[in-house]
């Protein structure tokens, strides 16, 4: 994934740019990077953060920098901001985007003239950077971030910053948040709206599907209007949101009450404790507790201090080892009793099963686990949540292919989503076995999308049952 941060500002923006780029560090782990406009032109730092939090690697920067103007990210994939000169003058670009396309448009971009694209290690063409082509095509800047937005196949959203302004652009379906955040002399704008409270910065819009902005540190002017067809992906609401955000008027932490909750009153099992994965399946737990009425424990912990990320080291043989060595067992939590444990989803379920051994290894008599979303059974086609290249790396896909002897076809896979039908308590059961769980029952998507009470044809639900 990815998440960015924009300032405009009378005064110096570079505080409140860092720290607002800072709170987006749950998105990505792979690149941080800001680009600040002001007197002596733009100023850019980019850095590896895989090992190391977006802080400790930009504090001497943040010392260096300074402008009225500034846009920076957390990026899982290419390295940004781009600063670029075209037609249209100087601008830097940061982007979060999943481009499905980027063959044919870099043939069309090459027939039409455009000379060549920088290779990332891997071969792979920067994102950001050919979006920045497609933007050039055009002689003017607003129709040319408008040709972005339209000839993408996935999804994109813009902060484009030049000596006029920041130009903010949210993706043509809504498929991830663009919010406009206000305080005096100051605008900013935001994938997470939690990241401008601390600044002391007040809500002041959301920008809607396709719509286009530009902010100064006087006003924020939409230049072109939203689009009335929304999109916008459920996973957000479900993991990869942080609890202190809202999207669509709809905040996260609440929304997984709501999940847990649901989850409860279709429930039958009694365990002695509920508790959660930590630390992505600890609300949805708190949620069922509350409406269950079993107590909520944490009968594990992840330890913090040092491993606030997945950072894995480069000793293979080690590897397995050290995925365990950030959760801690509570003995006296674990020890003869039966646990109920929530998780946001089971996507391979390699993790959920080793988390599953190793409280039965701590003494647990039973483990039963609910993932607080349905069955995945597509791979997202619009948003950077896995580096999977296959849907097979979906352990629904692999048991699904091993049941129907390798004749999966779009109908079939229908019959899988259907919470009712043979065929989904036969794939549930055959997961169940296989991850080693006492029971399994998934969330049903009916009651996740009434546990985001929004319009249901403004949520994206592909990943869960094919339907775009």
């Amino acid at each position: 994934m990815g998440g960015f941060f924009g300032v405009a500002s009378k005064q110096d923006c570079v505080f409140d740019l860092f720290f607002g780029i800072d709170y987006h560090s749950h998105l990505g782990t792979r690149r941080g990077g800001m680009a600040v406009y002001g007197e002596d032109g733009f100023n850019r730092a980019i850095h590896n953060i895989e090992n190391a939090p977006f802080r400790t690697k930009f504090d001497k920067d943040v010392q260096e920098m300074s402008g009225h103007m500034g846009i920076g990210c957390i990026s899982d994939y290419e390295p940004q901001p781009l600063i670029v000169r075209s037609h249209h003058g100087t601008y830097a670009l940061t982007t979060v985007s999943k481009i499905n396309n980027i063959g044919e448009l870099t043939k069309k971009l090459f027939e039409n003239g455009h000379s060549h694209f920088l290779e990332m290690s891997g071969g792979d063409i920067n994102a950001t950077e050919l979006i920045a082509a497609l933007i050039n095509q055009k002689e003017n800047l607003i129709e040319g971030i408008q040709f972005a937005l339209d000839s993408i196949d996935g999804s994109v959203s813009i902060l484009l910053m030049n000596q006029a302004g920041i130009y903010a652009a949210r993706d043509k379906y809504g498929r991830t948040p663009v919010v406009i955040g206000k305080k005096e002399d100051a605008y900013c704008i935001t994938f997470e709206n939690f990241a401008y409270k601390n600044l002391g910065y007040k809500d002041y819009k959301e920008l809607g599907p396709g719509e286009i902005a530009v902010v100064t540190d006087k006003n924020c002017i939409t230049l072109v209007n939203p689009n009335k067809e929304m999109k916008i992906c459920t996973f957000l609401w479900v993991y990869y949101g942080y609890p202190s955000s809202s999207y669509e008027g709809t905040s996260v932490e609440q929304m997984r009450y709501n999940c847990g909750k649901a989850m409860a009153k279709r429930d039958n099992v009694k365990p002695d404790i509920v508790a959660g994965v930590p630390d992505s399946g600890i609300a949805h737990a708190i949620g069922y507790a509350n409406e269950s009425g079993i107590p909520f424990s944490r009968p594990f912990i992840k330890y913090t201090p040092t491993w606030p990320r997945s950072f894995m080291p480069t000793i293979q043989s080690k590897r397995n080892l050290i995925a365990k060595m950030k959760l801690l067992a509570v003995d006296e939590l674990i020890r003869d009793k039966s646990l109920l444990l929530i998780d946001d989803s089971i996507v391979r379920g390699t993790q959920l099963r080793e988390t599953t051994e190793f409280l039965y290894e701590s003494g647990a008599k039973e483990v039963h686990i609910r993932p607080a979303c349905p069955p995945l059974l597509y791979g997202c086609k619009y948003l950077n949540f896995s580096r999977s290249s296959s849907e097979m790396d979906l352990i629904t896909r692999r048991v699904i292919d091993r049941l129907e002897n390798g004749n999966v076809t779009d109908e079939v896979l229908q019959e899988y989503a259907d919470p009712k039908s043979e065929k989904y308590e036969t794939m549930v059961e055959e997961i169940r076995k296989e991850l080693n769980f006492t029971s399994l029952r998934f969330n049903r998507l009916d009651d996740m999308l009434e546990s985001v009470g929004i319009d249901k044809c403004k949520l994206c639900t592909y990943c869960w049952d094919g339907k775009e």
